[in-house]
């Protein structure tokens, strides 16, 4: 099934940054996964299905568990859906029962899988791309994210500046000169490499450099894990580009938050 192929990703990216930090929180519960980096930005204060689930009763009872959860650590949080978890005639009125709870819908993402990257269409721009390790990249792979999600740069910064988070988040920031234009980071888990945080600041965009900075990224991968098989949740703006590299959708991940 690729679908628990992204969903198997998509969840230990998150208990990563949440296994890097001191505020961070990782459990199993019955059918559901936390993984809580307990900072102010809520997308990154997660809930996960662990499990298929075959009724409305059942799905409420995982809401409730992961609501239970971050309530009584008084922290606003998200909930993060592989809609393959859910029965067909479930997934239907699934927003319906996350609303009822007081999760709201925030964004739908394809989660693709490709087997191997074509090669590309186009020669791509240079770049220098600098691993995400000391203070200044790690401001800079913050700065270029919080510009490209508009998130305030303390939200980012909270999350991201702890170096436990990039043992196993490998960033990447790309530079034209002294510039910060580009990020992405990649997360090994399950025989795939997981692509996150793509980002390409607004004014340079459509120029190639989110496909190089991706490309250098996976390479890196590649050589020193010998896997050719990815992952990533794409944005609507992303999805035409990978579908050129070679993706192919797979499933949805929806995402709630309250």
């Amino acid at each position: 099934m690729d679908f628990t192929t992204v969903a198997n990703n998509l969840r230990e990216s998150f208990r990563v940054l949440a296994g890097g930090r001191k505020s961070g929180e990782v459990r199993e519960l019955r059918g559901v996964s936390i993984a809580s980096a307990g900072v102010t930005f809520q997308m990154f204060n997660a809930a996960f299905l662990s499990g298929p689930v075959a009724s409305e009763a059942e799905l409420e009872q995982r809401i409730l568990l992961a609501a239970l959860h971050f309530q009584s650590r008084g922290m606003q949080w998200a909930y993060w859906v592989c809609d393959d978890w859910l029965e067909p005639g479930l997934r239907s009125r699934s927003r319906k029962i996350f609303a009822k709870h007081g999760l709201h819908h925030s964004v739908d993402l394809p989660g693709m899988v490709a087997d191997r990257l074509l090669a590309p269409r186009r020669p791509l721009p240079a770049l220098e791309v600098r691993r995400v390790s000391a203070a200044a990249t790690q401001e800079d792979f913050c700065l270029v994210g919080s510009v490209c999600f508009n998130v305030p740069l303390a939200w980012f910064r909270e999350v991201f500046e702890t170096n436990g988070v990039w043992e196993r988040f490998v960033g990447y920031v790309g530079y034209l000169g002294s510039e910060p234009v580009s990020t992405a980071a990649v997360v090994i888990e399950g025989g795939a490499a997981g692509v996150y945080n793509v980002a390409t600041i607004p004014g340079h965009q459509r120029r190639g450099y989110g496909e190089a900075i991706v490309r250098h990224a996976l390479d890196a991968a590649r050589r020193e894990h010998g896997i050719e098989r990815t992952i990533l949740q794409s944005t609507k703006a992303g999805y035409a580009l990978y579908g050129r590299m070679g993706y192919r959708t797979v499933t949805n991940v929806a995402v709630y938050s309250t």
